[in-house]
């Protein structure tokens, strides 16, 4: 019997991209050549070798116009991610085609890069690892770079998911004091003693630090803008590792240059791989490239439930895949 004809847009690690080659007649990205970004060519490329499956993965433009113009034979889209907001899910649904992601799997990880860079934030790490690559260190000095330490400041934590509830249970081990926006209250034995807060002034007036975690998409777009901004401490902290368009750039960037927000790190960008320039002449924001999952055992972990997804529907004519959005 033929295998299944799958469309891989990027390179994955080598032992998913194997197991891919085992089980369907994959083409490969192994150059991971930039394609994936043009939604048209993902439909060119799909149609060429009369796909029925797509394994995506986030920044690839799998928009309405280019769902539209799949090929009928693509039964699946299988995202080498959690997140799905760069998949048009109507567009999908309305064309009959099963939309999957990879819960579950990558949430300590991201919840230790929020945490990295909670870190970096509060101590000046970015500004001190620059001073020393540029032989600029002179040595030791009582008020250089003087940071603020995590023990006993409140972290706000926008979003108490999976992800969120990690990086609690790493800031209780700093002694840190936890508290949490959501649209509504979780049960005690999720919260293990966070404080609920219902209202946005009341969370943000707070807190000491702010870590991100929520979906992309309008309902969020530009949450933390400047009017929430200013109802934050002065010298609070900002991070976010969730979605880049959750917050505006530019009102970050007035709060991170008047000192009211005294430093910020981001993994996530609005439009990445573009970064806002106003972030790039700054010392005081911790800037890394969306590493959230970026371990061996997560995206490998993340490969193994794009597989079992793509042959749930594929190959075992489930109706239904493990992992499935839509």
């Amino acid at each position: 019997m033929a295998k299944p004809v799958l469309l891989v847009t990027r390179k994955l690690p080598p032992a998913i991209e194997a197991e891919a080659a085992r089980r369907f007649d994959a083409t490969l990205n192994t150059a991971d050549e930039p394609w994936s970004t043009d939604g048209a060519e993902i439909a060119r490329r799909a149609a060429a070798i009369g796909a029925v499956g797509v394994l995506g993965a986030a920044g690839d433009r799998l928009d309405a116009a280019c769902i539209n113009a799949l090929p009928a034979s693509v039964k699946i889209i299988s995202t080498f991610s959690v997140g799905f907001d760069h998949i048009d899910i109507a567009a999908a649904k309305a064309r009959g085609i099963i939309v999957t992601n990879t819960p579950e799997v990558l949430s300590f990880a991201t919840a230790e890069t929020a945490f990295t860079l909670l870190l970096m934030a509060a101590r000046r790490a970015g500004e001190g690892e620059r001073m020393v690559r540029a032989g600029a260190w002179k040595g030791w000095a009582p008020t250089q770079l003087l940071g603020v330490t995590l023990q006993h400041k409140k972290l706000g934590i926008l979003g108490f998911g999976r992800i969120g509830r990690e990086l609690a249970d790493m800031a209780r081990g700093m002694q840190m004091e936890i508290h949490y926006r959501d649209v509504q209250r979780l049960p005690a034995e999720l919260e293990k003693g966070a404080i609920f807060h219902d209202t946005d002034d009341g969370f943000l007036a707070t807190i000491d630090a702010l870590s991100m975690h929520v979906p992309g998409g309008a309902g969020t777009r530009h949450w933390l803008n400047a009017a929430r901004l200013a109802q934050m401490k002065k010298g609070a902290i900002v991070i976010n590792s969730g979605r880049g368009g959750s917050l505006h750039d530019e009102a970050l960037i007035a709060a991170l240059k008047s000192g009211h927000i005294r430093a910020a790190g981001l993994d996530v960008y609005d439009g990445e791989p573009q970064v806002n320039p106003g972030y790039l002449t700054l010392e005081n924001v911790a800037l890394l490239p969306h590493l959230g999952s970026a371990t061996e055992e997560t995206r490998q972990a993340m490969g193994d439930r794009c597989l079992q997804n793509l042959t749930a529907i594929l190959i075992e004519g489930a109706n239904k895949a493990p992992h499935q959005v839509v």
